[in-house]
């Protein structure tokens, strides 16, 4: 790979122009200067076009683009289909780039070579202040990315973030790219990175500010609600690690545990359902019976998918697979 390989940054924006300025003054700040910055607009009814607009004008290398559809998922297929660079990454209009994002990307690829992933660590700010629930996953998700063990978690929550990324575009379009129409679009991508065994590398650099506030996509949008997580995880599960010579067992009877049962059942799957409630030990759901978790010790070499969200009772659960001689990602997966 050449030493100055152009990179396309593909961003769509809608709507975002308080801080469109600040996230493009960073890109153009970039230490790495072989750089092309797709802009496209998602139907704004703000002055955000007009201010890209300025920008493509002074720099040939920021192209401004019209969605030719209507969404996150058909602006970065816009985008893409203009892309001229062997290697790609996201940007969202709302963040910045700290000044050696692209150079320590475009590195790390360089050193490792095609079937890599390279991501980095993240920074949520906030001009009032970052929630428990930010904070908890930024300071998961550093954890993954310093030990490039990303996958290990996948079925808890998106492992990889979605403006922090960057691979050879052979590699992309072997994990299908943008062509999937599957929301959240960034963890449907994710599901197929891990499906392609793109190999994450371990980053302990900040090499990602992620902005938060109120109107943000990933707080106000339906398609990033729990369920449509429930969903891809479902999907995914059933596609790359679902053994049907196994038994399946559900852990939990609560709102996800019982989302789960449902996309199972509407997939044929027949699972067994475990808890410790005694409330509940012994009734059916949807037909199927709840049973005291120490039913899965009778059970032909289970998998489990465990729904239960409680910290300490995730431990307990832990605990008591590992005392099976079970493990992580091949026996059980946690699906929160």
């Amino acid at each position: 790979m050449s030493r100055s390989a152009l990179v396309s940054i593909l961003m769509p924006f809608r709507n975002t122009a308080p801080y469109l300025p600040a996230c493009i003054e960073s890109v153009i700040s970039q230490e790495y200067e072989n750089w092309e910055l797709l802009a496209v607009d998602d139907h704004s009814s703000d002055s955000s076009a007009s201010i890209v607009g300025e920008y493509s004008d002074k720099d040939p290398r920021i192209k401004l683009l019209k969605n030719k559809g209507m969404g996150i998922i058909h602006a970065l297929r816009t985008a893409y289909n203009k892309a001229e660079g062997i290697l790609v990454t996201r940007m969202d209009s709302d963040d910045l780039m700290p000044l050696h994002k692209l150079q320590s990307m475009v590195s790390m690829l360089r050193s490792e070579g095609p079937g890599h992933l390279a991501t980095g660590q993240v920074r949520y700010f906030s001009s009032r202040g970052i929630s428990n629930g930010y904070a908890r996953y930024e300071k998961w998700l550093n954890k993954l990315t310093a030990e490039g063990n990303n996958y290990q978690e996948i079925y808890k929550e998106c492992a990889i973030p979605s403006p922090c990324w960057m691979v050879f575009r052979q590699d992309l379009d072997a994990c299908g790219a943008f062509n999937e129409n599957r929301y959240p679009e960034d963890y449907d991508l994710t599901f197929r990175f891990y499906r392609q065994k793109l190999e994450v590398i371990p980053c302990l650099e900040v090499l990602h500010q992620w902005r938060d506030y109120d109107t943000r996509t990933s707080r106000t949008d339906p398609r990033y609600a729990l369920n449509y997580f429930l969903e891809i995880k479902t999907h995914y599960f059933l596609q790359l690690d679902h053994d049907k010579t196994r038994d399946l067992a559900v852990w939990g009877a609560g709102q996800k545990g019982k989302k789960v049962a449902r996309l199972l059942k509407k997939n044929k799957i027949s699972f067994h359902w475990l808890c410790d409630n005694p409330n509940k030990i012994g009734k059916r759901i949807y037909g199927i019976p709840l049973r005291h978790y120490k039913h899965l010790k009778d059970l032909s070499r289970p998998q489990s998918i465990v729904t239960v969200a409680n910290s300490k009772a995730q431990s307990e659960i832990r605990k008591f697979l590992d005392g099976l001689q079970q493990h992580l990602m091949h026996d059980y997966f946690f699906f929160c």
